[in-house]
């Protein structure tokens, strides 16, 4: 679980502590999981801390740090079975750009149960599962979330169709899901000074610019969402 920013690691260090509150975890344990050495981490809590998120460090030898309690989820009474279909649900989003957030949203979900149906349901769970391909674009689709997000203009690689590779500045508009399985990336392509659609999977890097994008109404852009299917801009 590499990042490729402090931010985006700052960012996984909270919603690791939220989703284990009120438990800890001891900076051996997150410099694992984050694929840093325990002193990055230690650097890494201090500017939480000092940016005012409320992570605090338990002593002792099973101590570590942990999010204040106001942070985290209270008890829910999810059944073993509802938690796994939940799961089940959240797994197919593995094929998406959304991959990260469901794994995210499980493990809140799981951490806020009750011990003994949370017991059950890893129990019942390790019994479930989901053949499916690896999401193949997780970097390129968290910088589109935050893009859109900010109403940034993007920078990145694109391979065309035909294997021509250009480096284009576009204004994001609309993140799409569609023909067999793929995700789209709807915006004004510069370049081209038109309306482009880009596949994600031939996105071969992107960047957020500090440039604010113009305001593009998604109705404008695709008329009939959902349904890129059925909808046919210029695919490059």
């Amino acid at each position: 679980m590499t990042f490729v920013n402090r931010t985006d690691r700052l960012y996984a260090i909270v919603e690791e502590l939220r989703a284990v509150a009120p438990r800890c975890r001891s900076a051996r344990q997150l410099a694992a999981r984050f694929e840093v050495s325990a002193r990055t981490i230690e650097r890494d809590i201090s500017a939480l801390q000092q940016s005012g998120v409320p992570v605090y460090a338990e002593p002792g030898r099973r101590g570590g740090y942990a999010l204040e309690k106001s942070m985290s989820l209270p008890p829910l009474n999810f059944t073993s079975a509802e938690a796994v279909a939940v799961a089940v649900a959240l797994g197919r989003a593995r094929d998406n750009p959304f991959a990260g957030h469901a794994h995210s949203a499980l493990r809140k979900l799981v951490a806020a149960m009750s011990p003994s149906e949370g017991a059950g349901a890893r129990a019942l769970a390790a019994r479930v599962h989901m053949v499916a391909e690896p999401e193949p674009y997780p970097r390129v689709s968290r910088v589109i979330e935050r893009s859109l997000l900010h109403r940034r203009v993007l920078r990145l690689r694109y391979e065309d169709q035909k294997g021509r590779t250009t480096v284009r500045e576009v204004e994001p508009t609309i993140f799409v899901g569609g023909r067999g399985g793929h995700w789209y990336l709807v915006g004004m392509c510069r370049l081209r000074e038109d309306v482009r659609v880009f596949r994600l999977d031939r996105i071969a890097w992107a960047e957020e610019t500090d440039e604010t994008a113009p305001e593009h109404p998604p109705e404008l852009f695709a008329p009939d969402i959902p349904g890129i299917t059925t909808w046919n801009p210029k695919l490059d």
